[in-house]
């Protein structure tokens, strides 16, 4: 199991193929993913990555968060990670993913907050059909209808759908495709829709229910933190 990757959502557009056809994408940026701490079996009882993203002034950081980056010799990060990886998977403090960690044609699945909707009716929320349009029905198209609340059981059960607020809710979308990725300006372009808005955070992981291709880079695509003069994608084979 390798690392995923923290990235921001810049919007939507459309790649043409060879064909003529064209391919609605999903546009996410790498924004200086970096790792800036390590999880180990023998300290923590289990093996992960911390990876932090974005970059934020170190006045708006807690001291904790100060002396964590400041520990790791490591930029103070706006958004900060932790994915589950294996043992012969950890990387170095420090390593920067680039976007050639995910190859065109893989599967991956995408987690983002959804765009919040304020307080919603059922129909909008929950698809409901909602009531006739005539047949005695009058002011209530739009409700709900019935609860469920009769004699017995005397009470609405909780988590019926009901109206309330709508959205903001942690969403991951399985078996996405990689359209294309661009390691110079750090790109990831994944076919069709992605959870979230405009400037969102996303968690880009290896697809769980799919088998990793073969020319994918293990444990990761990564720039180390000694070689920031040499070339840009460092592919490390395990």
């Amino acid at each position: 199991m390798r690392t995923g990757v923290i990235t921001q959502k810049v919007g939507m557009t459309r790649l043409f193929l060879e064909d003529g056809r064209h391919v609605p994408v999903t546009v996410l940026k790498l924004d200086g993913c970096q790792v800036v701490a390590q999880r180990t079996a023998e300290k923590d009882g289990y093996t992960a990555v911390q990876l932090g993203s974005g970059f934020a002034k170190a006045k708006r950081l807690t001291k904790a968060e100060r002396g964590a980056f400041a520990k790791a010799e490591v930029e103070p990060k706006k958004k900060v990670a932790e994915f589950r990886v294996d043992e012969g998977n950890l990387l170095d403090v420090g390593d920067v993913i680039l976007a050639d960690h995910f190859v065109p044609g893989q599967k991956v699945d995408v987690t983002g907050v959804t765009i919040g909707r304020g307080f919603a009716g059922a129909m909008k929320r929950w698809n409901f059909r909602g009531l006739e349009a005539s047949h005695g029905v009058s002011i209530s198209h739009r409700s709900l209808g019935g609860t469920g609340g009769r004699q017995d059981p005397g009470k609405t059960f909780k988590n019926k759908k009901m109206h309330g607020h709508y959205g903001v809710d942690n969403v991951t979308t399985q078996n996405l495709e990689v359209a294309k990725v661009d390691v110079e300006r750090g790109l990831i372009m994944i076919r069709g829709a992605v959870p979230g808005h405009k400037g969102g955070w996303v968690m880009v992981r290896d697809a769980v229910k799919r088998a990793l291709p073969k020319d994918a880079p293990s444990p990761a695509s990564v720039k180390k933190r000694d070689a920031a003069s040499a070339p840009a994608t460092e592919k490390t084979e395990g």
